[in-house]
């Protein structure tokens, strides 16, 4: 990839030995360690554009702190909000603004620490006996007392995928996108599924179309709230679109010379450039490139 991809490359280092060590733990929380400045799960922006950090004194009281890792021997910290987020990050237009100012480091650290703590917020029960639940390792588990059971924080896997035919490309439109709001076919993958097989599954079932020869190309973690986006190249055999329509509002095929003119931000392109801090912008500069 020509540049980084966004939420990735966080300066941090995650020192899971120092999580497992709840002597090392404990000895890191002093008047050393830095808290990263939070608005339950929007950060504290400073004049000169980075994230605000501030000491462990600044955390709410009774607040539940997670171990973000070491900056340069730093402990990093940052406390788990209230509640957690329950809106779709397309509710929430700071987000898209973050994703455009912050540079890159900050961005994956503030990525990172949004997903952990977020997790933190809507995990406060036990799913196995609904007993309340107490952070463990540094942050990094939630421990029921009633019943034992250990949890982790989740990262849910999703394809998302570009399909190609007679050199062009198949993108769809989700339900409730702007008209000219196109982009790469995107699906979670399902228990018991392999990435090849959930690419598959999820192109066949909104459009119709059967793919081979899936490979991989890229990935890039989605904090919204805590997806893998598992980018992948597919070719298809014909390209004839059944779309379904409870899925995507449209789906169609674009040509090489489209594309070219998408990504270049041609006003005469058929589709908006995608949002660039997004996988799907660097998978189509990919395949322009390949």
């Amino acid at each position: 990839m020509a540049s980084p991809l966004a939420f990735t490359g966080s300066p941090l280092d995650r020192a899971d030995n120092v999580r497992a060590d709840p002597e090392a733990l404990a000895g890191m929380m002093s008047w050393r360690a830095r808290l990263l400045m939070l608005d339950g799960l929007m950060p504290s922006i400073g004049d000169d554009g980075r994230l605000t950090w501030g000491s462990l004194a600044d955390a709410p009281e009774n607040a539940e702190l997670v171990f973000l890792g070491l900056d340069e021997g730093k402990p990093c910290f940052a406390a788990v909000p209230d509640r957690g987020d329950a809106k779709p990050r397309m509710a929430n237009p700071q987000l898209w603004n973050l994703m455009q100012v912050l540079e890159p480091g900050d961005l994956a650290t503030y990525g990172g620490a949004r997903s952990i703590v977020d997790w933190h917020a809507r995990h406060r029960h036990c799913a196995n006996c609904g007993g309340t639940t107490h952070i463990a390792k540094g942050g990094w588990q939630r421990d029921c007392k009633s019943c034992g059971t250990q949890h982790f924080p989740r990262t849910d896997p999703v394809t998302i995928m570009l399909v190609e035919h007679d050199d062009r490309l198949l993108l769809g439109r989700g339900l409730g996108w702007p008209e000219r709001v196109y982009s790469a076919l995107a699906g979670f993958v399902e228990p018991g599924e392999s990435i090849e097989e959930g690419v598959a599954r999820e192109v066949l079932e909104e459009t119709g179309v059967a793919v081979r020869d899936v490979s991989y190309i890229a990935s890039q973690p989605w904090p919204f709230p805590s997806q893998l986006m598992i980018g992948c190249h597919s070719h298809a055999d014909n390209d004839a679109i059944t779309l379904d329509t409870s899925e995507l509002a449209d789906a169609r095929w674009f040509t090489r010379a489209e594309i070219a003119a998408v990504m270049a931000g041609d006003t005469d392109a058929p589709i908006n450039t995608p949002l660039r801090q997004a996988i799907a912008s660097h998978l189509l500069k990919w395949w322009l490139e390949k």
